[in-house]
């Protein structure tokens, strides 16, 4: 519930809205995605910074926040999961999103990015149109899954990487965007730390490739 200290349904909240400061993004009227929304931190913040439209998106089922799950601006969806499904085939009257936010655990941007590109408008030509701002966790990136394993910090699920570790592999991971059809205008580090190990994660704004910025 939201209190004094954190005006979201949870702290994911605070950390979106540190990106949508830094990257001066401003929702107000988007038709958006969240993917990964757990509680719904993500959901709430842009439904408090004026999103028209959530779509919010999870694998478990009665987690998304009671308030979240009666406002008519979101469009719930549970048991889903956002690496597999195909908005365009599976929402009746998709029309795309302007923004996709994601948090999907301990997948791999490699995975991730991809997944939430689907999300995105379509112009005449076919091609995508939008943005996207993901939370990046170097210590699940570092687990071997996608780039092969790492030195220099404990990674993986369950381990902590210090800063420098955790610095150079978002780095790499930054570097290889590109490759699946995005690259980075800006990074952030989150004003809190993952709730398990206190590792440090980041918040990174993505756009298209061949889009001008």
């Amino acid at each position: 519930m939201a209190d004094e200290t954190c005006p979201y349904v949870s702290r994911g909240g605070l950390k979106l809205a540190a990106a949508l400061d830094a990257f001066g993004i401003d929702p107000t009227g988007y038709v958006c995605a969240d993917l990964g929304c757990s509680t719904g931190g993500f959901t709430d913040c842009l439904l408090q910074r004026g999103a028209a439209r959530v779509y919010a998106v999870d694998t478990a089922y009665g987690e998304l926040a009671w308030k979240l799950r009666q406002d008519e601006r979101v469009d719930v969806r549970e048991r889903t999961n956002a690496l597999h499904f195909d908005p365009w085939a599976e929402v009746a009257g998709f029309q795309g999103c302007d923004l996709v936010v994601l948090d999907l655990g301990w997948t791999v941007q490699a995975r991730a990015v991809p997944a939430a590109m689907r999300w995105l408008r379509r112009e005449a030509d076919a091609n995508a149109t939008g943005e996207i701002v993901s939370l990046i966790k170097p210590h699940y990136e570092a687990s071997g899954q996608a780039m092969g394993s790492r030195g220099g910090g404990r990674g993986g699920r369950g381990g902590v990487l210090d800063e420098a570790a955790a610095e150079r592999v978002l780095g790499e991971v930054l570097e290889a965007m590109p490759t699946m059809g995005v690259r980075s205008r800006g990074h952030v580090m989150s004003p809190i730390r993952g709730g398990k190990g206190g590792n440090i994660e980041y918040l990174a704004y993505l756009e298209l490739v061949g889009r001008d910025s």
